[in-house]
């Protein structure tokens, strides 16, 4: 099940809308050919999820007011896990800018951030920090780092981007995200929260199936792939790439994005979703800053996977494991 949440300003023309209940919160349900394919009859105790879409600029302080409005509602609406995009700190000009405004996980917007998750009782997927880490010295290189905090403030895990995103796609631009970050050595074991066992990853990982299938023999139930999708390649594979790594894994995945322009050099492509493990979306955002909420059933997930038992039928004697299970 899942909802869309407009912005403020945008919350009065919902009234118009023919046959729509809105609810005390003015959330949006989502269309009907987007429905889950089983919702129980107590879905309403299922936990909640928003997902949050942004339009970073290299101003951090706004970047942060914004994000963090975002978290209010979310926690105000009963979320108990808000999930932010790729680069919700800043998306900088150039690579020197991005160095520049950088910081390591101790610093001054990660504490925010903490004292942020505190306040609002909330698990905060940071999707995609940009990281000063121990090696800044020696490499004056950063790392892009998903970083998961718990309702108290702590950080309960880190994943580095392990696939940098160096391409040149026509029409969208060159991207060398080399130039300024290192990739990261290793993969994370999925972390137990609120609303299951969610495996880590960023953005351009979604093409890389084996990072996946790694996660969901180490216990997955969700995937995340916070993202800054370009406007050429995100109509062309953003929701087929979300909606294959969740058929082949059976888990829910949750995609928070970049959207609209960020400067004079970028923009986002945005589409924020939820993806269940039948392959439907179940929510998404629209266009603009905002945030969807979707309810995670890993009872249905677990369903699904018995009926479905897709890993049991694998023949890692023809073709290999493809992604190893984490150790």
């Amino acid at each position: 099940m899942g909802f869309i949440i407009r912005p403020p300003h945008q919350l009065l023309s919902l009234l118009s809308c023919p046959g729509l209940r809105i609810p005390r919160f003015s959330v949006l349900c989502a269309p009907p050919r987007l429905r889950t394919m089983a919702v129980s009859s107590s879905s309403w105790d299922l936990p909640l999820v928003a997902v949050c879409q942004v339009t970073s600029t290299p101003d951090k302080e706004q970047n942060f007011k914004t994000c963090a409005e975002l978290i209010r509602e979310a926690a105000r609406l009963g979320a108990c896990l808000a999930f932010l995009p790729e680069a919700f700190d800043f998306i900088a000009r150039d690579p020197a800018e991005t160095l520049r405004l950088s910081e390591p996980l101790g610093g001054k917007l990660l504490e925010e951030y903490t004292q942020l998750a505190r306040e609002c009782g909330l698990w905060l997927s940071l999707g995609g920090f940009h990281e000063r880490g121990q090696d800044w010295e020696q490499t004056q290189k950063i790392y892009n780092c998903h970083v998961i905090l718990n309702n108290m403030g702590s950080v309960v895990a880190t994943y580095r981007k392990t696939h940098l995103c160096d391409v040149e796609i026509p029409g969208q631009g060159p991207m060398r995200e080399s130039n300024s970050t290192i990739p990261g050595p290793s993969l994370e074991s999925p972390i137990s929260t609120p609303a299951g066992k969610i495996g880590l990853a960023v953005c351009y990982d979604m093409r890389f199936p084996e990072l996946s299938l790694a996660l969901v023999q180490a216990g997955a139930e969700i995937l995340t792939y916070p993202s800054a999708f370009g406007s050429v390649t995100g109509p062309a594979h953003w929701e087929v790439l979300l909606r294959a790594r969740a058929i082949e894994t059976q888990c829910y995945v949750v995609a928070a994005a970049q959207c609209g322009r960020h400067h004079e050099k970028r923009a986002s492509y945005g589409h924020s979703m939820v993806v269940d493990p039948w392959g439907t979306v179940v929510a998404r955002c629209s266009e603009g800053p905002g945030l969807c909420l979707a309810r995670i059933d890993l009872n249905y997930l677990q369903q699904l996977r018995k009926q479905l038992p897709v890993f049991q039928h694998r023949r890692p004697d023809l073709y290999g494991n493809l992604g190893h299970p984490l150790s």
